[in-house]
């Protein structure tokens, strides 16, 4: 013999397996009773402990309602004037003029890049965000709240915008495209 394992025959193979299960078996039903044991032990101490006193629910109050009754003051549900569309009253934009193409950029996105004299008449050349120069006028338009030329100086070129007020009409604001640097 040559301590060696495959000169073993398979009926002790066998009988050898069956002894490590038998074996492997009691250790772990020997420390499962201790530990049910332990277990049952504490549960019995938990159940024989005094029960505590547990906190009442705290009282609901009724919901009270509010019943609007300022029925002289505007309902802060509709608009500050009434006739708003009919009533205003200042500058409005022209609905039926062509858009002219400087509208579709917005104001900040144009610079302006220097003047052009011609026939007694001065032209602001303005860079728009695409890289293309344009020769603007007083009275062309500009950005997209209607801002109209108003004059062109070497520096800049001055605008009047028509801004929305929020509630349905229109005021005029200054605006300027300044030369680049």
């Amino acid at each position: 013999m040559n301590g060696s394992i495959t000169n073993i025959s398979p009926k002790a193979m066998r009988l050898l397996l069956q002894v490590a299960i038998l074996v492997t078996a009691a250790f772990t039903f020997g420390c499962s009773a201790d530990v049910d044991d332990d277990l049952m032990e504490y549960i019995d101490d938990v159940k024989a402990r005094q029960g505590g006193r547990i906190d009442p629910l705290p009282q609901i109050k009724p919901y009270e309602t509010f019943r609007y009754t300022a029925s002289e003051i505007r309902s802060p549900f509709m608009p500050d004037r009434p006739n708003a569309p009919s009533s205003i009253s200042g500058p409005q934009p022209v609905q039926e003029r062509n858009k002219e193409y400087l509208e579709q950029f917005p104001l900040d996105t144009m610079t302006m890049v220097g003047t052009l004299d011609r026939q007694g008449l001065t032209f602001g050349l303005v860079r728009t965000q695409d890289g293309m120069v344009h020769r603007v006028t007083s009275g062309n338009y500009l950005g997209q709240n209607d801002g109209r030329i108003v004059a062109i100086g070497a520096a800049e070129i001055q605008l009047e915008e028509l801004v929305p007020d929020g509630i349905g009409g229109f005021y005029t604001r200054s605006a300027q495209v300044g030369l680049s640097d």
